[in-house]
């Protein structure tokens, strides 16, 4: 395995009490700072360089500018945005500005070194997911909207997705259940994909859908055994659990991920543990976040009724939930299941009219309240 990578950082910032601590909290994490005091410079830095995250202090002039300017340059779009603002600032005029985290003034270095934490945890998933390793593999696609089938030969395979080539110059476009065998495992990989994009006629992008955990994990570890400058992942992140139900989950955590996070929970008590995959839907700083399961399957809700009931039979156990992010979705409501907000209550929380964070907690305890076999079970969570 080769060196890691250094993640990098630019920060347009001309408060000199305010860079001090950024230098000194991102150096402790290994993030690379590239300092810009004007937007113009952050600006022509951001056409010329990629970052893993764009930290932008909103006083300075041209500011919203440079944030709007990294969702639309090709390769920062991805970037983890971080705003820094005033604390009458509203958060729904700092993420509307397109930031996914918020520090607010006085910028202590105890609550920069904890968000920036989470932030690194997320600029390594991003990048970890879009990272590349150069392989051949036969794949079988099977056409979902009763088309032909295809026979195409991958050219590389990142987590979220594959570029193919084409030899009878036929794209595929529309839905596909995809077929193919990583080298060295026996058991093949069934994913749903569809177009991402079209190269030269060539050669095409397919990105996965709605991967399952178990698939994301084999699929994960495959790639970094085969990448040649692989990195480590940070470890998950302890967090406590507060409601559960059949479509979701909140979990208090200090540093939550932004909305649109896609992320990876596990959940035991009492000996029994699931794994499930979920998208941030609803995120308070400093307090937690409301996470939506982003599979529908009935394995998935078998799965999470099993534990709902350990944790109605077990009052006294303390679930312990880790979590971790796999990166941002691209498109906000991708992986949305189909029965998702029908008549799950903590779901309709989540899509229902934005509330304050303490209008939002006390909608959460009402809900407790009414239904204490299911969202007050998990009442007693993980300590953070």
């Amino acid at each position: 395995m080769g060196p890691a990578m250094s993640l990098n950082a630019l920060v347009l910032c001309s408060d000199e009490k305010i860079v001090r601590v950024l230098r000194r909290t991102l150096g402790d994490l290994d993030i690379g700072v590239e300092l810009c005091s004007d937007a113009d410079a952050a600006l022509r830095q951001l056409t010329r360089r990629r970052f893993e995250a764009i930290i932008v202090d909103c006083a300075g002039e041209g500011a919203p500018d440079v944030l709007h300017s990294a969702r639309s340059a090709p390769c920062n779009r991805q970037a983890v945005a971080v705003a820094i603002v005033e604390p009458f600032l509203g958060l729904k005029e700092v993420f509307s500005l397109g930031a996914h985290f918020v520090l607010y003034k006085p910028v202590s270095s105890e609550r920069a070194k904890s968000s920036f934490r989470a932030a690194r945890a997320l600029m390594k998933s991003e990048r970890r997911r879009n990272a590349r390793v150069a392989v051949q593999i036969p794949v079988v696609l099977r056409n979902l909207d009763g088309g032909p089938n295809m026979k195409v030969t991958t050219t590389d395979l990142s987590e979220g997705g594959m570029a193919v080539g084409l030899s009878n110059r036929r794209h595929p476009a529309g839905r596909w259940q995809i077929a193919f065998n990583l080298p060295g495992i026996e058991t093949p990989l069934e994913l749903p994909a569809e177009l991402a994009w079209e190269g030269n006629s060539a050669q095409a992008g397919l990105r996965f859908l709605q991967v399952p955990p178990k698939a994301t994990l084999q699929l994960r570890e495959w790639l970094k055994r085969n990448s040649p400058d692989a990195e480590q992942d940070d470890p998950p992140i302890r967090c406590q659990l507060t409601d559960l139900s059949l479509g979701g989950c909140y979990l208090e955590i200090a540093s939550p991920f932004p909305v649109s996070s896609r992320v990876m929970l596990c959940m035991r008590a009492a000996g029994v543990e699931i794994r499930a995959q979920g998208v941030v839907r609803v995120m308070h700083p400093d307090k937690g976040m409301g996470v939506e399961f982003a599979q529908a399957t009935p394995e998935h809700r078998a799965s999470v009724e099993k534990f709902l009931a350990v944790l109605s039979q077990n009052r006294s156990v303390l679930p312990e939930l880790l979590v971790e992010p796999e990166g941002l979705e691209s498109e906000p409501g991708a992986t949305r299941p189909k029965y998702a907000g029908t008549d799950d209550p903590l779901l309709q929380l989540f899509y229902g009219e934005p509330l304050t964070a303490d209008a939002f907690h006390e909608a959460l305890r009402k809900q407790r309240a009414s239904a204490p076999a299911i969202a007050g079970s998990a009442a007693a969570g993980a300590s953070a």
